[in-house]
């Protein structure tokens, strides 16, 4: 049973895109963060404003519930971006492991680009998302991958570094 994991990264770095691969290689249950985004939240994104850490809590908090009611195997696709954000998380579930997606700020523009008739997030927003991120990369629990690898190859490591980190 893989434990709790959190797909994480800037926007338009595949968060949605490898949690939806996973969930079909694995006996998971996913969870789309951006699926629990307040209304107003989602009108300030749509809308160029970048979100605050105070327009964040009720978001971390919804979130954080889920994973307390979930079983450990579950995929949650979140920014957290901040490393508070990411402590609420492990908060919420013991032995929770986070998957970061590194992209560039160019790339992460492009993809946001090319979804920006059916996804609520302005790309105007992506330079701030940068100015947010705190990297996890020397936090335990966390697997940094190149978001720029094919989504298959991306899941393939993940699944792998879930079986070498689960007990059997």
């Amino acid at each position: 049973m893989p434990p709790a994991v959190v797909i994480m990264g800037v926007s338009g770095c595949g968060k949605s895109s490898l949690a939806a691969v996973l969930a079909q290689k694995m006996p998971v249950r996913r969870i789309e963060g951006d699926d629990y985004h307040s209304a107003s939240n989602r009108t300030k994104m749509s809308q160029g404003i970048a979100l605050t850490d105070a327009d964040r809590e009720g978001w971390l908090a919804s979130l954080s519930g889920l994973l307390r009611q979930t079983p450990p195997n579950v995929i949650l696709t979140c920014s957290a971006l901040r490393k508070t954000y990411r402590d609420t998380l492990r908060n919420a579930a013991s032995d929770l492991r986070f998957v970061f997606l590194k992209i560039g700020p160019e790339e992460a523009r492009r993809r946001v680009n090319q979804r920006a008739d059916s996804h609520f997030f302005s790309p105007s927003l992506v330079d701030s998302q940068f100015a947010t991120l705190e990297s996890p990369e020397s936090e335990p629990g966390v697997l940094t991958l190149d978001a720029s690898l094919p989504v298959l190859q991306l899941a393939e490591q993940v699944v792998a570094w879930l079986a070498q980190e689960s007990p059997p």
